[in-house]
């Protein structure tokens, strides 16, 4: 048996392979070798990978499917050794190629092969004719950009390197999934590919359990810590603002009223609903939250509501809805001004009977929960406009609790500010001991139109970007705040931010050089002064979109996907 093969001789028969196939009819076997084998659909295995592929993006689901391929190879790889153990080394290797073809799997034509044993080094070139693993992706997907015949690699990659004994890599140079006439592979060892390391982590990677398992470990901390910061003694309540808002809290905390929690966005209307959830006397039953923003108009009333098997296409399976899974706790309906008519209408019923059906059912089923609603809007404002109803903002407006912008409690940014070093350190190994002087004189003279969440953000970015047993400076946080000269504060006697010392306030705002100067010295970003432009034009109109759109002269839908782009 040569050691090494360069040449491509006439394949050898595939009858040997052929005769190792056994069918069982009783037993329900179908054997190759002493490995047992499936006949399995196209299509089904088209449904399994567009479900990885959708389920978990399709850098996962190439190196699931690589592993499958290369896991079979290794053991196909055996199967050549032993089957053709007196033959030449090109006859043992078209083990594998023959194979595949067998099994309908693809067909595989030899272009150039250099294989030497004795120093473990491989290279081949091969074209591949007929690969379902493409015809599968196109199905789905329709030509794409990139190659997809994944687990077809794994296998020609696991074979190769078992035969080889040296990690042996294939790259699909073209593909029919990328509308190329035909799939072609080259192989070769792993380390003369500049991208070795690249390759490999595909052979790597962890299996779905345990992913899964660390997402789940991951949302449990963010849970804990979300827990952690909504609890009512961790909430910073040095400002009379927030503690006239904690007196109001602990007030309605015991009884069942309806509360409507008011204030701009960012202001954290979901920590103080789960603060006033976790006082109340429900704390010990779920609190489930919900972004009515966030929900598509035609799913807004299943979510809610829950949904019975066949209501619509899609609708496999009955489910409850947010306010089923609530029962008992509390429902924080977040953005409230977004619903629908056809939602609001039945929002009131389930408040005036404690009753819902779900979509497409009949059944009357009784809840029992604390709702706690939540806008940035002028509710009233929108019944005006005909887009809520009256009634049921009468039915919501029982007990009403405004959070007060951060502007309006700035002794409460010290506390904050630790707070939030506190937990980006943790979250991001570091170890930042504050802030100096001159950042915070900057935290002091800005307006914060995002509110907390800006301030949270803005943190997040110091705590990066500062070395470790340092301070964050200045240069850290420029986020459409200029750097001021005067008193340490940058506020007047009343607590109040100063026209003149803030971007996109007061004089500022009527002269455009001023504002475009200070924005080129500052090195604002053309993204934060639009976001500070659109967060202008909600704070002068109340968080009402439709008139801050016609405030810049721009659409409605303009004005959402803008606010929708930049995370407002």
């Amino acid at each position: 048996m040569s050691k090494k093969e360069v040449s491509l001789p006439t394949p050898p028969s595939n009858q040997d392979i052929k005769e190792l196939i056994r069918f069982e009819d009783e037993s329900g076997h179908i054997w190759l070798g002493q490995q047992r084998m499936l006949l399995m659909h196209a299509s089904a295995f088209g449904t399994l990978r567009s479900e990885l592929i959708d389920a978990f993006g399709e850098e996962y689901a190439k190196g699931v499917l690589m592993r499958m391929g290369h896991t079979s190879a290794v053991s196909d790889a055996q199967l050549a050794q032993e089957l053709r153990s007196e033959s030449s080394i090109m006859d043992m290797f078209m083990v594998g190629p023959q194979l595949h073809t067998l099994e309908g799997i693809v067909s595989v034509k030899p272009v150039s092969i250099d294989l030497d044993i004795e120093n473990k080094s491989f290279h081949g070139e091969f074209i591949w004719n007929n690969s379902f693993e493409a015809a599968e992706h196109i199905r789905l997907y329709g030509i794409g950009d990139h190659s997809v015949c994944w687990q077809l690699q794994g296998y020609a990659t696991g074979y190769t390197s078992s035969l080889v004994g040296n990690p042996i890599h294939y790259k699909e140079v073209e593909c029919v999934g990328k509308g190329d006439a035909q799939c072609r592979i080259i192989g070769k060892p792993l380390d003369e590919w500049e991208d070795a390391d690249e390759l490999q982590k595909f052979y790597s990677l962890k299996s779905m359990a345990s992913r899964l398992e660390h997402l789940q470990e991951e949302i449990e901390d963010l849970r804990i810590e979300k827990e952690e910061f909504s609890h009512p003694q961790n909430i910073i309540a040095d400002s009379a603002a927030i503690k006239d808002t904690m007196f109001l809290l602990e007030k309605a905390a015991g009884t069942n009223v309806t509360v409507l929690m008011l204030g701009e966005t960012g202001v954290g209307k979901e920590i103080f609903s789960k603060a006033l959830h976790k006082i109340g006397n429900r704390s010990q039953e779920p609190f489930i939250a919900v972004n009515c923003a966030a929900l598509p108009n035609e799913l807004v009333e299943s979510e809610l509501f829950g949904v019975e098997k066949g209501a619509y296409t899609g609708a496999e399976k009955s489910r409850a809805g947010r306010f089923e899974r609530a029962n008992g706790g509390t429902l924080f309906l977040d953005e409230l001004g977004e619903l629908s008519s056809e939602a609001q209408a039945k929002l009131l019923r389930v408040i005036h009977t404690g009753e819902l059906e779900r979509v497409g059912g009949s059944k009357i089923i009784k809840v029992d929960v604390r709702l706690i609603a939540a806008t940035n809007v002028d509710l009233m404002e929108r019944v005006r406009e005909g887009g809520f109803r009256a009634d049921l903002y009468y039915r919501l407006n029982v007990f009403p609790i405004t959070i007060p912008p951060l502007r309006e409690r700035y002794s409460d940014i010290p506390g904050l500010i630790n707070k939030f070093i506190e937990k980006y350190n943790k979250r991001h190994g570091k170890d930042i001991i504050g802030i100096t002087d001159e950042t915070l004189k900057h935290f002091m003279s800005y307006d914060w139109p995002g509110n907390i969440r800006e301030l949270e953000n803005i943190m997040e970015r110091g705590v990066i970007l500062a070395n470790n047993q340092t301070r964050i400076e200045s240069t850290h946080i420029c986020i459409g705040m200029p750097k001021l000269e005067g008193d340490y504060m940058g506020i007047n006697g009343q607590g109040e931010l100063r026209p003149e010392d803030s971007i996109g306030s007061g004089s500022n705002m009527g002269n455009t050089p001023d504002l475009i100067a200070i924005a080129l010295e500052q090195g604002i970003t053309f993204e934060s002064l639009e976001k500070e432009l659109l967060q202008a034009a909600l704070d002068k109109t109340n968080g009402n979109v439709e008139k801050a759109a016609r405030l810049l002269q721009i659409t409605g839908p303009q004005f959402r996907y803008r606010l929708k782009k930049l995370g407002i």
